[in-house]
């Protein structure tokens, strides 16, 4: 085989991964309103449950980052695509709070993890070489969004037509297509694994990363990048019920924040090889404050919400390329799948926070305001947070190439 087909075979088996993973785990806010007219169980509640996915999904890419590097990624994505599966299927048997965190928001989102950013991302860059990471990044990111764009739609329409339980166990079987397109990674072997990391184990290149400034600022922009999706994605279908507009205006704008993304993350990706990641960041996270702004001001109709999902869009996972290939550069790609997915850890602390707060500022003050006004706050720190890293300009090590 040669080069090319290679570098495509990986490529586009990463981004189908991502696109069923992603498109699942960010369709799941349609779900909250159906889920508590059937349970009961409160916005609260709900919003916790979600949650705990958002930090299980974070926690789980290091762990199934390290068994990648140890045992193969075949091995961890098939493994996630059991647990996607196994908890979205029982999801609907669960009727308690504690059912619903340990299925929903623990199994199913440790699966998620296993078949996400840090896994495959790692993957893919152990096997391609260095001038061709930073897009293919893009390209595996804009599966992800690929997949919302698909998902979004498709579960609003299972929703209305089959209920919340049959939508929810279709997409259970869709995770389990994650093991087969898994299998173009079954061969561990890399000639660019080893770039930069020598003889050096994985605890000792952690120790190294957590002494570096720059990747602790790379964890508080992911920190922030969290904060704000898992926001989104859990409580946008409430803002727009609020604004008296049908759930179908919720699964458009979360279809057009998917499709708008996948622009994004090829636009990202390409850049990157041309420009300082760490401006692209800032440029994306500034970004994302003034569309947030620029939606407060204006009326609430469908068409303002169209808009400001397809802004939000770009740059929506446009943050994942710069990041990773930050990461890969300051330390090299040889353990890039547990240092990128401890800054994934952070991003779903974010996560956390973000759709459980987002779940207290509506029981408590009736609408989203507050939650408004900590994302614009928090995005606009995190632009600033990306100046301090260190990253020689591309032309540079071009030149010193």
């Amino acid at each position: 085989m040669t080069a090319r087909y290679l570098y495509w075979m990986v490529v586009l088996s990463t981004a189908a991964i991502l696109a069923v993973t992603m498109g699942i785990r960010n369709s799941l806010g349609l779900f909250v309103s159906p889920m508590n007219t059937s349970t009961g169980l409160g916005i609260v509640t709900i919003s916790f449950v979600l949650a705990v996915g958002q930090f299980v999904w974070g926690a789980a890419q290091p762990i199934f980052g390290a068994l990648a590097d140890r045992a193969g990624s075949l091995k961890a994505i098939a493994l996630g695509g059991v647990l996607l599966a196994l908890g979205l299927a029982v999801t609907p048997f669960m009727h308690s709070g504690i059912g619903l965190i340990l299925f929903l928001g623990i199994v199913s989102s440790a699966g998620a993890g296993a078949g996400s950013f840090s896994v495959l991302m790692g993957a893919a860059a152990q096997r391609l070489p260095p001038e061709r990471r930073a897009f293919a990044s893009g390209f595996i990111n804009a599966g992800g969004s690929a997949g919302q764009f698909f998902f979004a739609p498709l579960s609003h329409v299972l929703i209305t037509s089959i209920g919340w339980i049959g939508a929810m166990w279709t997409l259970a079987a869709a995770a389990l297509a994650t093991i087969p397109l898994a299998l173009p990674l079954r061969d561990r072997k890399s000639s660019h694994a080893a770039v930069h990391a020598g003889d050096m184990s994985l605890s000792e290149q952690t120790l190294i990363a957590f002494r570096d400034r720059s990747y602790w600022c790379l964890h508080a922009g992911f920190f922030t990048c969290g904060f704000h999706i898992a926001f989104l994605v859990t409580h946008l279908p409430g803002e727009v019920d609020l604004c008296g507009l049908p759930s179908s205006v919720s699964a458009m704008s979360l279809a057009i924040i998917g499709l708008a993304n996948i622009a994004g993350s090829l636009g990202t990706g390409w850049l990157a090889q041309r420009y300082r990641m760490k401006m692209l960041l800032v440029l994306i996270y500034g970004m994302r404050a003034a569309a947030i702004v620029c939606y407060l001001m204006l009326p609430k109709t469908a068409l303002t919400f169209y808009v400001f999902a397809t802004v939000l869009g770009v740059s929506w996972l446009a943050t994942v390329p710069p990041t990773a290939g930050l990461v890969g550069k300051l330390f090299g790609v040889r353990y890039l799948a547990t240092l990128f997915g401890l800054t994934l850890l952070s991003h779903q602390i974010g996560g956390f926070f973000g759709a459980w707060l987002g779940g207290i500022a509506f029981a408590r003050s009736g609408d989203y305001g507050w939650m408004w006004y900590a994302d614009i706050a928090l995005s606009s720190a995190a632009a600033l947070v990306n100046l301090p890293i260190r990253e020689v300009a591309p032309k540079s090590v071009a030149a010193a190439a």
